[in-house]
């Protein structure tokens, strides 16, 4: 069974067992996170179930695994014949997440 859950302005296929990066989560290492925007669920029987938009009663339930930053990303500034160049970097806080248990609404 998996589901397509939406997170942080993302939708993310997850599993049982999977883990995987979302936008950074309230709460610390080893908390318990519940999902319950889920948008699609494909049963084991191989039935799909679509959200209209989200499916009621439906989740998926996690533990914070860790926290850590992505990969710098580089915002280059320039503009020609004047000598004006900006570098700057940034690294988004991320959080990782088991998948513990999907529920079918």
């Amino acid at each position: 069974m998996y589901a397509i859950i939406e997170t942080g302005g993302k939708q993310l296929r997850v599993a049982k067992g999977d883990t995987v990066s979302v936008e950074r989560l309230p709460g610390s290492e080893g908390d318990s996170v519940v999902f319950d925007r889920v948008l699609a669920l494909r049963r084991d029987d191989g039935e799909l179930v679509l959200g209209n938009p989200v499916i009621e009663g439906a989740r998926a339930t996690g533990r914070i695994v860790s926290e850590a930053k992505s990969k710098k990303v580089i915002v280059f500034k320039y503009k020609s014949k004047v000598n004006y160049r900006r570098k700057r970097g940034h690294r988004q806080i991320g959080t990782r997440v088991l998948i513990e248990d999907i529920v079918a609404g």
